[in-house]
């Protein structure tokens, strides 16, 4: 029933990519489906990017253990904060002036704006290099999935993931990207609603009164409102909402949407959208602490020698103090939390529904990583900079190969890749955004901004995220992993303080796209 299930899935991935494979006829195509994208189907590309396997697998299983109800904080910051106001505050200028200019990505906006092709090129150089872990981490974390609960073989469900993402991204480019982010998105919606309605009818939860009930029995600071760890909660919320302010890969949907007419309608359904993703991840994330003594029971090899081992297997306060002590020694993950949940509850045939669910999430992330990290190198770096009179098709044959390549290093790195993958892509994703957000946002809508102080704002966001990278990994400075979120959400203030501080101190830079320049001829 499996292979039927995952079959048919791939069936209808490689039949959209055969019918969209004659689209792309020029890069403004490719990229962005020369800018004609609806505005539903924009919707839900833009919340399928956003969610990937890592936050189902690991990042809400993890976070819903350590801080129960409070972590639906994080559901509501990326709905309204993460979807919603940048779609209402950004779409619709980003739309007008990227059309305007004849830009088609981050790099190309950063040269047009501030009149940089220096800026260019370190952009397209950073894109490329930080969104390789970010994609790495989603494919460890699905084909985790698939081992953890399937017993399948790890490398083998990797790389045939892998196959059918260049599959259909090469053939179809954006065309293809929205159309399957459409029917994933379809598919996410129904799997989501039916893991929260079994978690709920668990003799473990026992509904809403007894999901409520039981997190207060094990701590009551695991259903206020505002905890005593609001401050850690808080930075969660930033990190993984205000990011989506500067990723390339999320800014892309702005551009690429038919008309301004269309972004109010899909700043609706792609709210809706995320609350129901983000929400059922982080809900049952919440209730995971409700299941630690079946976790207990379920890892027996791992909790036996514990003095609390069989206390932790009828008591859930005992349990989750016995499973939190493992996780804090890495003998025991998070990303097995919400796996085991899910075999623990659901039947047979709906497992197989929520594992294509995880798949959808992952596939649809990972092709628009590929698209933007891809896009990076042919069109702003070789066809911007290196080789300015490269031809159309060599850019066409060039993309799709880099698609190729950049999956192909994504594959490598989630299979021989460190330990700390998934802290890597939190590492990825703040670095990423701290680049960008200050240079991006404040351009968009102040004349003031200088170019000096887009590359101060730029090193900035990118130094505090590389040190604290550095220094949780290697054991300095006193940074520990589990800061990560802190120090991502400092890389982004950064960036905005410093390009607003050194902008007031220094000449602006306006907006200018001299005629036969690189950035005005992308959309030939």
């Amino acid at each position: 029933m499996l292979y039927l299930v995952v079959g048919f899935y791939f069936a209808l991935l490689l039949a959209i990519g055969l019918l969209t494979a004659r689209k792309p006829k020029t890069m403004a195509d490719f990229f962005l489906g020369n800018r004609k994208v609806g505005p539903w189907i924009s919707a839900f590309a833009y919340g399928t990017t956003y969610f990937s396997a890592v936050l189902f697998i690991g990042y809400a299983g993890g976070q819903g253990w350590s801080f129960g109800f409070p972590v639906l904080w994080i559901a509501l910051g990326n709905a309204f904060l993460g979807c919603l106001i940048p779609w209402l505050l950004l779409g619709p200028r980003t739309r007008r002036l990227t059309a305007e200019m004849g830009v088609m990505t981050m790099p190309e906006f950063l040269e047009a704006r501030y009149g940089s092709r220096a800026l260019k090129i370190v952009s397209a150089v950073v894109i490329f290099i930080f969104l390789i872990p970010y994609s790495a981490a989603a494919y460890t974390g699905l084909s985790y999935l698939f081992q953890t609960v399937f017993g399948l073989d790890y490398l083998r469900v990797l790389l045939a993931m892998a196959a059918f993402t260049a599959f259909y991204l090469v053939l179809g480019g954006y065309f293809a990207v929205t159309l399957t982010d459409f029917v994933q998105g379809l598919i996410m919606l129904l799997g989501a609603v039916l893991m929260v309605g079994y978690v709920l009818r668990a003799p473990s939860v026992g509904g809403f009164s007894g999901f409520f009930a039981g997190l207060n029995r094990i701590d009551p600071q695991l259903v206020k409102i505002v905890p005593r760890v609001w401050p850690q909660i808080l930075w969660l919320v930033l990190l993984t909402s205000l990011g989506t302010w500067g990723m390339p890969q999320m800014v892309q949907k702005f551009y690429a949407i038919k008309d301004e007419g269309a972004i109010r309608r899909a700043a609706i359904v792609g709210t809706i959208f995320c609350l129901v993703i983000a929400g059922a991840a982080y809900f049952i994330g919440a209730s995971a602490p409700l299941f630690g003594p079946k976790l207990v029971a379920e890892n027996e090899a791992v909790f036996a020698a514990d003095p609390g081992f069989a206390a932790a297997k009828t008591d859930a306060t005992a349990a989750r103090a016995l499973i939190g002590a493992a996780m804090a020694a890495d003998r025991y993950k998070n990303t097995m939390i919400i796996p085991q949940i899910l075999r623990l509850v659901l039947p047979q045939l709906l497992l197989f529904v929520v594992l294509v669910l995880v798949l959808s999430a992952t596939m649809s992330t990972v092709s628009s990583l590929v698209l933007v990290a891809s896009s990076a190198i042919t069109i702003d770096l070789l066809a911007g900079a290196l080789w300015p009179r490269i031809g159309r098709q060599t850019k066409m044959y060039l993309m799709r190969l880099l698609c190729v390549a950049f999956i192909g290093l994504s594959v490598y790195l989630s299979w021989r890749g460190p330990s700390f993958l998934v802290a890597l892509m939190s590492y990825s994703w703040g670095t990423i955004a701290g680049a960008f957000l200050g240079p991006y946002v404040l351009g968009l809508f102040w004349p003031r901004v200088s170019r000096t102080a887009v590359w101060a704002g730029m090193l900035a966001g990118l130094g505090v995220s590389i040190f604290s990278c550095l220094g949780a990994n290697l054991g300095l400075f006193g940074v520990t992993k589990a800061q990560a979120p802190m120090y991502g959400s400092l890389a982004m203030f950064a960036s905005v303080m410093v390009v607003s501080l050194v902008s007031l101190m220094t000449a602006p830079q306006k907006a200018t796209v001299p005629a036969g320049s690189p950035a005005a001829a992308t959309e030939e």
